[in-house]
């Protein structure tokens, strides 16, 4: 029997690493990116040495980013996120439902989210990997999903 939508409060996955509101916000934007055909790895090493808050890919190999800020201080303070653009076909910022849209870089598109979902407010532009880039994200996020899965089933495995 449907009961209706689930109320409650959602569990968020928090690691340590992230504020409980940028948690809420991984959360949402991966059920985004899911319902769009996406598939998405948080928190991928880049060989540039920046860290993509999700890294997400679709069946036909269009890679996205997005970045996650989960207030205004943690926007203004990010000088590098024009670095992550060299690694995707398009890069979004997920922020919380009550910040300032207006803060956002129009350069970037552009995601409301909260622990539920999120949605695209604003567009990002399509800026085309080359056959070479795209082939080594894409083996990166294979690699990546393929051991983090790994550590899941064996967290003692050598070489995870």
């Amino acid at each position: 029997m449907n009961e209706g939508p689930d109320t409650s409060d959602p569990v968020v996955n928090h690691d340590g690493r992230q504020s409980p509101t940028a948690a809420a916000i991984q959360r949402g934007t991966g059920r985004l990116l899911l319902s769009a055909g996406f598939a998405s790895v948080p928190e991928l090493s880049l060989a540039n040495g920046r860290r993509a808050d999700l890294m997400a890919i679709n069946a036909r190999g269009e890679i996205w980013i997005i970045e996650i800020k989960s207030s205004p201080a943690d926007y203004l303070a990010d000088h590098k996120w024009r670095d992550y653009m060299a690694y995707c076909d398009r890069f979004y910022f997920a922020i919380p439902t009550d910040m300032d849209r207006s803060l956002i870089d129009e350069a970037a598109g552009l995601l409301i989210a909260d622990a539920w979902g999120a949605e695209i407010v604003r567009e990002a532009s399509e800026e085309k990997l080359s056959g070479a880039r795209r082939k080594a994200v894409t083996l990166l996020l294979a690699r990546t999903a393929s051991l983090r899965l790994q550590s899941t089933i064996d967290p003692n495995a050598v070489g995870i």
